[in-house]
Protein backbone atom coordinates (compact mmCIF):
# COMPACT_ATOMS: atom_id res chain seq x y z
CA UNK A 1 0.00 0.00 0.00
CA UNK A 2 2.93 2.50 0.89
CA UNK A 3 4.75 1.59 -2.12
CA UNK A 4 1.38 2.83 -4.31
CA UNK A 5 1.47 6.03 -2.63
CA UNK A 6 5.13 6.78 -3.38
CA UNK A 7 4.49 5.55 -7.10
CA UNK A 8 1.42 7.72 -7.28
CA UNK A 9 3.43 10.71 -6.19
CA UNK A 10 5.90 10.18 -8.48
CA UNK A 11 3.74 10.32 -11.31
CA UNK A 12 1.59 12.67 -9.86
CA UNK A 13 5.53 15.01 -9.85
CA UNK A 14 5.82 13.74 -13.27
CA UNK A 15 3.12 15.07 -14.82
CA UNK A 16 3.48 18.31 -12.98
CA UNK A 17 6.85 19.14 -14.44
CA UNK A 18 5.63 17.89 -17.79
CA UNK A 19 3.07 20.58 -17.37
CA UNK A 20 5.66 23.16 -16.34
CA UNK A 21 8.15 22.43 -19.77
CA UNK A 22 5.16 22.52 -22.25
CA UNK A 23 4.12 25.76 -20.67
CA UNK A 24 7.67 27.26 -20.48
CA UNK A 25 8.56 25.59 -24.38
CA UNK A 26 5.41 27.29 -25.53
CA UNK A 27 6.18 30.67 -24.08
CA UNK A 28 9.77 30.49 -24.85
CA UNK A 29 9.37 31.09 -28.84
CA UNK A 30 6.63 34.05 -27.69
CA UNK A 31 9.93 35.59 -25.93
CA UNK A 32 12.41 34.54 -28.85
CA UNK A 33 10.78 35.31 -31.70
CA UNK A 34 11.99 38.89 -31.83
CA UNK A 35 15.03 38.98 -34.83
CA UNK A 36 16.55 41.46 -36.88
CA UNK A 37 17.70 41.12 -40.18
CA UNK A 38 20.07 43.40 -42.20
CA UNK A 39 20.40 44.47 -46.29
CA UNK A 40 23.35 46.16 -48.08
CA UNK A 41 22.87 46.61 -51.68
CA UNK A 42 25.67 48.47 -53.94
CA UNK A 43 23.34 51.06 -55.73
CA UNK A 44 25.32 52.89 -57.71
CA UNK A 45 23.95 53.33 -61.25
CA UNK A 46 26.36 52.47 -64.34
CA UNK A 47 29.03 54.21 -66.16
CA UNK A 48 27.18 56.67 -68.90
CA UNK A 49 23.87 56.57 -66.83
CA UNK A 50 22.20 59.84 -66.02
CA UNK A 51 22.75 61.13 -62.07
CA UNK A 52 20.33 63.80 -61.48
CA UNK A 53 22.56 66.92 -62.76
CA UNK A 54 24.83 65.17 -64.95
CA UNK A 55 26.29 62.38 -67.34
CA UNK A 56 27.86 59.45 -64.81
CA UNK A 57 31.49 59.56 -66.24
CA UNK A 58 33.46 57.41 -63.61
CA UNK A 59 33.18 55.50 -59.80
CA UNK A 60 34.49 57.01 -56.68
CA UNK A 61 36.41 54.63 -54.35
CA UNK A 62 33.31 54.39 -52.18
CA UNK A 63 30.24 53.89 -54.04
CA UNK A 64 26.26 54.29 -53.18
CA UNK A 65 24.88 51.79 -51.12
CA UNK A 66 20.95 51.14 -50.33
CA UNK A 67 21.13 49.60 -46.06
CA UNK A 68 18.41 48.72 -44.10
CA UNK A 69 17.23 46.73 -41.36
CA UNK A 70 13.86 44.00 -41.14
CA UNK A 71 12.24 43.99 -37.57
CA UNK A 72 11.14 40.49 -37.56
CA UNK A 73 8.44 39.17 -34.22
CA UNK A 74 6.22 41.77 -33.84
CA UNK A 75 2.97 41.76 -35.80
CA UNK A 76 3.87 42.17 -39.69
CA UNK A 77 7.77 42.58 -40.16
CA UNK A 78 8.75 46.35 -40.42
CA UNK A 79 11.16 47.66 -43.20
CA UNK A 80 13.54 50.75 -42.79
CA UNK A 81 16.22 51.33 -45.52
CA UNK A 82 18.00 54.64 -46.56
CA UNK A 83 19.20 54.94 -49.92
CA UNK A 84 22.88 57.25 -51.10
CA UNK A 85 20.32 58.88 -53.70
CA UNK A 86 19.26 62.45 -54.05
CA UNK A 87 15.30 61.86 -53.62
CA UNK A 88 13.19 59.07 -54.40
CA UNK A 89 9.66 60.34 -55.18
CA UNK A 90 6.04 59.37 -55.84
CA UNK A 91 5.32 56.20 -58.22
CA UNK A 92 9.35 55.08 -57.52
CA UNK A 93 8.26 55.48 -53.43
CA UNK A 94 5.08 52.99 -54.15
CA UNK A 95 7.39 50.48 -56.28
CA UNK A 96 10.48 50.55 -53.98
CA UNK A 97 7.80 50.14 -51.00
CA UNK A 98 5.52 47.39 -52.60
CA UNK A 99 8.80 44.97 -54.15
CA UNK A 100 10.50 45.36 -50.63
CA UNK A 101 6.80 44.35 -48.69
CA UNK A 102 6.34 41.47 -51.12
CA UNK A 103 10.20 40.56 -50.46
CA UNK A 104 9.65 40.57 -46.41
CA UNK A 105 6.02 39.53 -46.22
CA UNK A 106 4.94 42.75 -44.87
CA UNK A 107 2.39 45.81 -46.29
CA UNK A 108 4.09 49.09 -48.04
CA UNK A 109 2.71 50.73 -44.81
CA UNK A 110 5.43 49.56 -42.88
CA UNK A 111 8.13 50.10 -45.01
CA UNK A 112 9.73 53.61 -45.16
CA UNK A 113 12.83 54.48 -47.89
CA UNK A 114 14.63 57.36 -47.68
CA UNK A 115 17.03 59.23 -49.50
CA UNK A 116 20.33 60.82 -47.96
CA UNK A 117 20.27 63.43 -50.69
CA UNK A 118 23.85 63.18 -51.97
CA UNK A 119 23.88 65.68 -55.33
CA UNK A 120 26.71 63.57 -57.20
CA UNK A 121 23.67 60.48 -57.02
CA UNK A 122 20.69 59.95 -58.81
CA UNK A 123 17.00 60.86 -58.26
CA UNK A 124 14.12 58.64 -59.03
CA UNK A 125 10.39 58.95 -60.13
CA UNK A 126 8.73 56.45 -62.12
CA UNK A 127 5.62 59.10 -62.79
CA UNK A 128 8.08 61.70 -63.28
CA UNK A 129 9.43 58.88 -66.41
CA UNK A 130 5.99 58.32 -67.27
CA UNK A 131 5.20 61.69 -68.18
CA UNK A 132 8.29 62.73 -69.93
CA UNK A 133 8.06 59.74 -72.18
CA UNK A 134 4.12 60.42 -72.84
CA UNK A 135 5.42 64.60 -73.72
CA UNK A 136 8.12 62.59 -76.38
CA UNK A 137 10.79 63.43 -74.16
CA UNK A 138 14.23 62.19 -72.87
CA UNK A 139 13.73 61.49 -69.25
CA UNK A 140 17.14 61.89 -68.74
CA UNK A 141 17.73 61.87 -64.88
CA UNK A 142 14.49 60.42 -64.48
CA UNK A 143 15.45 57.07 -67.11
CA UNK A 144 14.24 54.69 -64.42
CA UNK A 145 16.03 51.61 -65.78
CA UNK A 146 18.63 51.76 -62.94
CA UNK A 147 15.66 52.21 -59.91
CA UNK A 148 13.81 48.93 -61.67
CA UNK A 149 17.31 47.24 -61.51
CA UNK A 150 17.61 48.33 -57.48
CA UNK A 151 14.53 47.97 -56.63
CA UNK A 152 14.72 44.40 -57.94
CA UNK A 153 17.98 44.01 -56.12
CA UNK A 154 17.07 44.90 -52.81
CA UNK A 155 13.93 42.48 -52.87
CA UNK A 156 16.43 39.50 -53.77
CA UNK A 157 18.56 40.71 -50.45
CA UNK A 158 15.76 41.32 -47.87
CA UNK A 159 14.57 37.92 -48.99
CA UNK A 160 17.45 36.29 -48.27
CA UNK A 161 18.35 38.38 -45.37
CA UNK A 162 15.52 37.20 -43.22
CA UNK A 163 16.83 33.72 -44.06
CA UNK A 164 19.66 34.47 -41.54
CA UNK A 165 18.09 36.93 -39.45
CA UNK A 166 19.35 36.64 -35.77
CA UNK A 167 17.30 37.05 -32.53
CA UNK A 168 16.78 40.67 -31.39
CA UNK A 169 17.52 41.20 -27.91
CA UNK A 170 18.52 44.51 -27.11
CA UNK A 171 18.22 48.17 -28.35
CA UNK A 172 20.86 50.99 -27.60
CA UNK A 173 20.68 54.34 -27.76
CA UNK A 174 23.26 57.29 -27.41
CA UNK A 175 23.84 61.33 -28.93
CA UNK A 176 26.49 63.71 -28.59
CA UNK A 177 27.04 67.29 -30.64
CA UNK A 178 28.55 67.42 -33.96
CA UNK A 179 30.66 70.26 -33.85
CA UNK A 180 31.42 72.40 -37.17
CA UNK A 181 29.49 70.57 -39.85
CA UNK A 182 25.97 71.96 -39.72
CA UNK A 183 24.52 75.82 -40.20
CA UNK A 184 21.37 77.08 -40.85
CA UNK A 185 21.71 78.13 -44.89
CA UNK A 186 18.80 80.92 -44.86
CA UNK A 187 20.50 84.09 -43.92
CA UNK A 188 17.63 87.13 -42.44
CA UNK A 189 18.45 90.55 -42.82
CA UNK A 190 17.28 93.55 -40.46
CA UNK A 191 13.68 93.33 -42.11
CA UNK A 192 12.74 89.74 -40.93
CA UNK A 193 13.14 88.59 -45.01
CA UNK A 194 15.45 86.20 -45.93
CA UNK A 195 18.47 88.08 -47.80
CA UNK A 196 21.14 85.59 -48.78
CA UNK A 197 20.97 81.22 -48.90
CA UNK A 198 24.52 79.95 -47.62
CA UNK A 199 24.39 76.86 -50.00
CA UNK A 200 26.58 73.80 -49.12
CA UNK A 201 29.61 75.22 -50.89
CA UNK A 202 29.64 79.06 -49.69
CA UNK A 203 32.84 80.92 -51.37
CA UNK A 204 30.82 84.38 -49.92
CA UNK A 205 33.55 84.66 -46.58
CA UNK A 206 31.12 87.57 -45.16
CA UNK A 207 28.22 84.81 -45.85
CA UNK A 208 30.54 82.71 -43.97
CA UNK A 209 30.64 85.00 -41.52
CA UNK A 210 27.46 85.20 -40.55
CA UNK A 211 26.13 83.14 -37.28
CA UNK A 212 25.16 79.35 -37.46
CA UNK A 213 22.20 80.28 -36.70
CA UNK A 214 19.11 77.55 -36.04
CA UNK A 215 20.38 73.84 -36.56
CA UNK A 216 20.29 70.37 -34.32
CA UNK A 217 23.48 70.14 -33.33
CA UNK A 218 23.03 66.10 -32.05
CA UNK A 219 23.71 63.19 -33.86
CA UNK A 220 21.47 60.19 -32.46
CA UNK A 221 22.89 56.84 -32.62
CA UNK A 222 20.50 53.67 -32.24
CA UNK A 223 21.57 50.15 -31.98
CA UNK A 224 20.23 46.85 -32.32
CA UNK A 225 22.00 44.10 -30.29
CA UNK A 226 21.78 40.38 -30.36
CA UNK A 227 23.27 40.01 -26.76
CA UNK A 228 26.47 41.24 -26.46
CA UNK A 229 26.63 41.94 -30.48
CA UNK A 230 25.90 44.89 -32.35
CA UNK A 231 24.21 44.05 -35.43
CA UNK A 232 22.99 47.59 -36.87
CA UNK A 233 23.62 51.00 -35.86
CA UNK A 234 21.74 53.76 -37.12
CA UNK A 235 22.76 57.39 -36.82
CA UNK A 236 20.45 60.41 -37.67
CA UNK A 237 21.97 64.07 -38.40
CA UNK A 238 20.15 67.22 -40.03
CA UNK A 239 21.97 68.68 -42.75
CA UNK A 240 22.58 68.75 -46.85
CA UNK A 241 25.15 66.52 -47.61
CA UNK A 242 27.72 67.94 -49.74
CA UNK A 243 31.01 69.38 -50.15
CA UNK A 244 31.57 69.84 -53.20
CA UNK A 245 29.31 68.07 -56.19
CA UNK A 246 28.95 68.62 -60.00
CA UNK A 247 31.60 66.25 -60.97
CA UNK A 248 29.84 63.59 -62.77
CA UNK A 249 31.46 61.09 -60.15
CA UNK A 250 28.91 59.09 -57.85
CA UNK A 251 29.90 59.44 -54.49
CA UNK A 252 28.33 59.34 -51.24
CA UNK A 253 29.91 62.10 -49.87
CA UNK A 254 31.04 63.12 -46.59
CA UNK A 255 27.85 61.27 -44.53
CA UNK A 256 28.84 58.13 -46.64
CA UNK A 257 32.90 58.56 -45.68
CA UNK A 258 31.50 59.48 -41.71
CA UNK A 259 29.66 56.10 -42.22
CA UNK A 260 32.19 53.99 -43.34
CA UNK A 261 34.83 54.93 -40.67
CA UNK A 262 32.62 53.74 -38.11
CA UNK A 263 31.80 50.63 -39.69
CA UNK A 264 35.32 50.16 -39.89
CA UNK A 265 35.75 50.85 -36.14
CA UNK A 266 32.79 48.88 -35.40
CA UNK A 267 32.72 46.23 -38.18
CA UNK A 268 30.30 43.65 -36.41
CA UNK A 269 27.82 45.99 -37.10
CA UNK A 270 25.51 47.61 -40.15
CA UNK A 271 26.15 50.80 -40.32
CA UNK A 272 23.16 52.62 -41.77
CA UNK A 273 22.93 56.78 -41.79
CA UNK A 274 19.62 58.45 -42.39
CA UNK A 275 19.34 62.34 -43.01
CA UNK A 276 17.39 64.44 -40.59
CA UNK A 277 15.03 67.29 -40.79
CA UNK A 278 18.12 69.11 -43.05
CA UNK A 279 16.14 71.05 -45.40
CA UNK A 280 17.21 74.41 -44.35
CA UNK A 281 20.37 73.27 -43.22
CA UNK A 282 24.27 73.20 -44.66
CA UNK A 283 27.48 73.00 -44.03
CA UNK A 284 28.09 76.36 -46.24
CA UNK A 285 29.65 77.98 -42.80
CA UNK A 286 32.09 75.72 -42.34
CA UNK A 287 33.13 74.93 -46.41
CA UNK A 288 33.88 77.21 -48.93
CA UNK A 289 33.89 74.47 -51.26
CA UNK A 290 37.67 73.42 -51.36
CA UNK A 291 37.92 69.14 -52.19
CA UNK A 292 39.68 68.97 -48.69
CA UNK A 293 36.84 70.02 -46.78
CA UNK A 294 35.18 66.77 -47.70
CA UNK A 295 37.12 64.57 -45.60
CA UNK A 296 37.01 67.40 -42.48
CA UNK A 297 33.48 67.69 -42.79
CA UNK A 298 33.54 63.57 -42.84
CA UNK A 299 36.22 63.35 -39.79
CA UNK A 300 33.71 65.50 -37.70
CA UNK A 301 31.00 63.94 -38.31
CA UNK A 302 32.51 60.34 -37.57
CA UNK A 303 34.27 61.93 -34.60
CA UNK A 304 30.27 62.67 -33.21
CA UNK A 305 29.32 59.47 -34.09
CA UNK A 306 31.92 57.81 -31.88
CA UNK A 307 31.09 59.66 -28.98
CA UNK A 308 27.08 58.98 -29.17
CA UNK A 309 27.98 55.35 -29.94
CA UNK A 310 30.48 55.34 -26.36
CA UNK A 311 27.68 56.93 -24.33
CA UNK A 312 25.78 54.51 -25.82
CA UNK A 313 23.24 52.03 -23.73
CA UNK A 314 21.48 49.34 -23.57
CA UNK A 315 18.45 47.60 -22.75
CA UNK A 316 16.55 44.94 -23.40
CA UNK A 317 13.59 44.62 -25.79
CA UNK A 318 10.58 42.74 -26.35
CA UNK A 319 8.15 42.33 -29.05
CA UNK A 320 5.45 44.17 -26.97
CA UNK A 321 6.91 46.86 -26.71
CA UNK A 322 7.75 47.66 -30.67
CA UNK A 323 4.86 49.78 -32.27
CA UNK A 324 4.15 51.00 -35.75
CA UNK A 325 2.01 53.80 -36.32
CA UNK A 326 1.33 55.80 -39.90
CA UNK A 327 -0.40 59.00 -39.99
CA UNK A 328 -1.43 59.69 -44.06
CA UNK A 329 -1.53 63.81 -44.61
CA UNK A 330 -2.67 65.61 -47.34
CA UNK A 331 -0.45 68.94 -47.93
CA UNK A 332 -1.86 72.07 -49.73
CA UNK A 333 -0.01 72.65 -52.79
CA UNK A 334 1.61 75.52 -53.59
CA UNK A 335 0.50 78.08 -56.63
CA UNK A 336 2.65 77.51 -60.02
CA UNK A 337 2.88 73.96 -60.22
CA UNK A 338 0.49 73.21 -63.27
CA UNK A 339 2.59 75.49 -64.99
CA UNK A 340 5.54 73.31 -64.96
CA UNK A 341 3.29 71.20 -67.67
CA UNK A 342 4.58 73.37 -70.51
CA UNK A 343 7.78 74.18 -68.28
CA UNK A 344 9.03 70.73 -69.02
CA UNK A 345 9.70 71.31 -72.68
CA UNK A 346 11.33 75.01 -72.54
CA UNK A 347 13.24 74.76 -69.26
CA UNK A 348 16.76 73.38 -68.64
CA UNK A 349 17.02 69.94 -67.74
CA UNK A 350 18.69 70.85 -64.34
CA UNK A 351 15.30 72.34 -63.78
CA UNK A 352 13.41 69.47 -64.80
CA UNK A 353 15.09 67.34 -62.52
CA UNK A 354 14.43 69.89 -59.86
CA UNK A 355 10.80 70.91 -60.37
CA UNK A 356 9.18 67.93 -62.41
CA UNK A 357 8.31 65.36 -58.94
CA UNK A 358 5.87 68.23 -57.83
CA UNK A 359 3.92 68.08 -60.82
CA UNK A 360 3.89 64.42 -60.42
CA UNK A 361 3.15 64.63 -56.54
CA UNK A 362 0.13 67.47 -57.57
CA UNK A 363 -1.69 64.81 -60.14
CA UNK A 364 -1.58 62.19 -57.38
CA UNK A 365 -3.00 64.76 -54.50
CA UNK A 366 -5.72 65.29 -57.29
CA UNK A 367 -6.17 61.21 -57.57
CA UNK A 368 -6.51 61.54 -53.81
CA UNK A 369 -3.51 60.27 -52.89
CA UNK A 370 -2.16 61.25 -49.27
CA UNK A 371 1.69 61.68 -47.80
CA UNK A 372 2.34 59.02 -45.09
CA UNK A 373 4.31 59.70 -41.59
CA UNK A 374 5.10 57.14 -39.91
CA UNK A 375 7.20 56.36 -36.27
CA UNK A 376 8.79 53.15 -35.08
CA UNK A 377 8.25 52.66 -31.20
CA UNK A 378 10.47 50.42 -28.92
CA UNK A 379 10.29 51.18 -25.50
CA UNK A 380 11.12 54.87 -24.90
CA UNK A 381 12.70 55.19 -28.57
CA UNK A 382 10.91 57.32 -31.12
CA UNK A 383 12.03 57.23 -35.05
CA UNK A 384 9.92 59.60 -36.77
CA UNK A 385 9.68 59.80 -40.51
CA UNK A 386 8.90 62.70 -42.65
CA UNK A 387 8.67 63.46 -46.55
CA UNK A 388 10.32 65.82 -48.37
CA UNK A 389 13.35 68.67 -46.86
CA UNK A 390 11.43 69.39 -44.07
CA UNK A 391 13.00 72.22 -42.22
CA UNK A 392 15.43 71.91 -39.15
CA UNK A 393 11.86 73.53 -36.90
CA UNK A 394 10.23 70.28 -37.74
CA UNK A 395 13.13 68.26 -35.92
CA UNK A 396 13.45 70.14 -32.84
CA UNK A 397 9.45 70.35 -32.17
CA UNK A 398 8.98 66.77 -32.09
CA UNK A 399 12.14 66.43 -29.48
CA UNK A 400 10.71 69.24 -27.09
CA UNK A 401 7.40 67.73 -27.93
CA UNK A 402 8.77 64.16 -26.05
CA UNK A 403 11.60 65.44 -23.76
CA UNK A 404 11.38 62.43 -22.00
CA UNK A 405 11.83 60.01 -25.06
CA UNK A 406 14.89 59.38 -27.04
CA UNK A 407 12.96 61.12 -30.43
CA UNK A 408 15.19 60.49 -33.85
CA UNK A 409 14.27 62.27 -36.94
CA UNK A 410 14.44 61.16 -40.81
CA UNK A 411 13.58 63.08 -43.05
CA UNK A 412 13.68 62.78 -47.02
CA UNK A 413 10.88 60.34 -47.28
CA UNK A 414 8.76 61.09 -50.46
CA UNK A 415 10.88 63.65 -52.19
CA UNK A 416 7.87 64.73 -54.45
CA UNK A 417 7.00 67.96 -52.57
CA UNK A 418 10.64 69.58 -51.97
CA UNK A 419 11.33 71.68 -49.40
CA UNK A 420 9.13 71.86 -46.49
CA UNK A 421 9.28 74.90 -44.75
CA UNK A 422 7.60 76.09 -41.47
CA UNK A 423 4.92 78.91 -41.71
CA UNK A 424 6.94 81.84 -40.94
CA UNK A 425 9.48 81.03 -43.46
CA UNK A 426 7.28 81.26 -46.36
CA UNK A 427 6.58 85.28 -45.10
CA UNK A 428 10.14 85.45 -44.80
CA UNK A 429 10.64 84.37 -48.49
CA UNK A 430 13.88 82.80 -50.21
CA UNK A 431 15.16 80.07 -52.42
CA UNK A 432 13.74 77.24 -50.16
CA UNK A 433 10.25 78.52 -49.47
CA UNK A 434 9.99 79.64 -53.07
CA UNK A 435 9.74 77.74 -56.39
CA UNK A 436 11.93 75.22 -54.71
CA UNK A 437 8.73 74.04 -52.03
CA UNK A 438 5.78 72.29 -53.78
CA UNK A 439 3.79 73.52 -50.26
CA UNK A 440 2.47 76.42 -48.82
CA UNK A 441 2.40 77.60 -45.08
CA UNK A 442 -0.61 75.73 -44.00
CA UNK A 443 1.86 72.69 -44.19
CA UNK A 444 3.14 73.62 -40.56
CA UNK A 445 0.09 72.43 -38.79
CA UNK A 446 -0.81 69.49 -40.68
CA UNK A 447 2.37 67.96 -40.29
CA UNK A 448 2.41 69.13 -36.60
CA UNK A 449 -0.72 67.85 -36.00
CA UNK A 450 0.37 64.19 -37.16
CA UNK A 451 3.92 64.14 -35.31
CA UNK A 452 1.71 64.96 -32.36
CA UNK A 453 -0.09 62.28 -32.71
CA UNK A 454 2.55 60.10 -33.51
CA UNK A 455 4.70 60.81 -30.60
CA UNK A 456 1.76 59.98 -28.14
Amino acid sequence: MKINYITTFIRILITYVLVLHSFSSSAEPIQNTLKIATFDVDATPPIGSSLTYDPMVNNWDLGLRAKGIVILGSGQPIVMCSVDWIGISNDSQDEFKRIMAEAAGTIPSRVVVHAIHQHDAPASDLGAEKLLLKAGLNPIAFDGTYTRDLIKRLGLAISKSISTAVPLTHIGKGEAPVYQVASNRRILGPDGKAKASRTSATRDAALRAEPEGLIDPMVSVISFWTNNKPVAVLSYYASHPQSYYRTGIANPDFPGIARFMRQLAVPDALHIHFNGAGGNLTAGKYNDGAKENRLILAERLADGMKRAWDLTKQEPVKASSIEWNVESVTLKPAQGIEALEVKIKTETPVFVANNLSKLVWLRRLEAGKKIDLSCLTIGNVRILHLPGEPFVEYQLAAKAERPDLFVAVAGYGDYGMGYIGNAVAYAQGGYETGQASGVTAEAEEILMKAIRKLLL
